[in-house]
């Protein structure tokens, strides 16, 4: 399998063939000029026998100039040895967002290290195709002399190829979701900025906070009056947090899951069958001291009313007085064997 891939050629494989290319070009302008030179000596003897002679008519010609655009100083640069074009970036054509091939193709080099000018202009032909192709082709000899200058060329001949697809006005139709997180909404945003040119801090600002759903956050918001995005961003990061604490809590003190809950009604007496109460939490606090002392404290301090029925339950034989329940004021069980008991300081913890 190995040896049916096609190698692909290095950058100076790529500019040696130009070079022949070039060559080869120069010898068949030279005999274009000797075959018109002599025919001329041809013509001004005369018409040939039988009329005139249709090969001595020149047709219009159209110069497709290959020659090297680059400088002296640029096309004598020694390239780096085991250098190797990012195989990551797609051609430009002519058509869409060229300073971002740009920076692309800007970002892609600095990561190949190579990042020096006479590196840059000799692999950024590389990537052009279709009209960006030809405009290269077309570009006098050594007119270039530095990337700025090939970059600024390139953006003048193509100006008008960028398509924008929002104006600064789409902003406003941007609105923060009933269940959408802050993070969420800010992140929308911002992937919709990036497709408006020249976008004014004011007006990002602006729609920032107009998109804002009615809530604390945007109360906040209107009464300190952040004039900066920087100011709102660090505003917006400590109610994100804010946020994705009461997610994580909420994770963590989610109920079983409701197939899971015995329900409370009048099924489970006609069959016969004893209720029985289940815990409510999948994970519970562990305290240092224990629950028994907490509900007592808890009681003493009148922080929580004790249950209608405390102390008036009917006594039961065989039950084990060793075990009481100070919420319920019962014997047989412990605070710790009390559901109720124990979910009610998992809400209070």
């Amino acid at each position: 399998m190995a040896d049916n891939e096609v190698r692909q050629p290095t950058q100076a494989e790529l500019m040696a063939q130009m070079a022949e290319l070039q060559a080869e070009v120069r010898k068949l302008a030279e005999l274009s000029t000797q075959n018109n030179a002599s025919k001329q000596e041809d013509n001004s003897k005369g018409p040939t026998q039988g009329g005139v002679d249709l090969l001595g008519v020149n047709p219009p010609k159209e110069r497709l100039t290959l020659d090297n655009p680059f400088s002296e100083k640029i096309t004598n640069y020694q390239m780096p040895k085991h250098f190797t074009l990012p195989s990551s970036l797609e051609p430009y054509k002519g058509i869409g967002d060229l300073r971002a091939h740009i920076k692309k193709f800007q970002f892609m080099m600095f990561i190949n290290r190579p990042n020096n000018e006479p590196v840059l202009c000799r692999a950024f032909p590389t990537y052009l195709d279709g009209a960006a192709l030809l405009w290269f082709l077309k570009l006098p000899a050594g007119s270039i002399s530095s990337f700025e200058e090939l970059a600024i060329s390139f953006i003048d001949y193509f100006v008008g190829a960028r398509i924008y697809v929002h104006g600064s006005d789409f902003l406003s139709t941007i609105r923060q979701g009933p269940q959408e997180s802050l993070k969420e909404y800010m992140t929308r945003f911002t992937e919709a900025t990036m497709e408006i040119q020249d976008l004014n801090p004011a007006v990002h600002l602006h729609g920032l906070k107009a998109g804002l759903r009615p809530g604390k956050f945007r109360e906040t918001i209107a009464v300190t009056k952040p004039k900066m995005l920087e100011e709102f961003r660090e505003r917006a990061a400590g109610q994100m947090e804010i946020e994705e604490l009461h997610e994580a809590n909420r994770t963590e003190r989610k109920p079983r899951r409701e197939k899971d809950k015995i329900p409370r009604s009048a099924n489970n007496k006609e069959l016969g069958k004893p209720f029985k109460l289940t815990l409510k939490f999948d994970n519970y606090t562990r305290f240092n001291t224990r629950r028994e002392k907490i509900i007592k404290e808890i009681l003493n301090a009148k922080i929580i009313k004790p249950p209608i029925r405390a102390g008036s339950y009917q006594y039961q034989r065989f039950v084990d007085k060793n075990k009481h329940c100070p919420f319920h004021q019962k014997y047989g069980y412990t605070t710790d064997e009390c559901v109720i008991a124990r979910d009610l300081l998992e809400r209070l913890a």
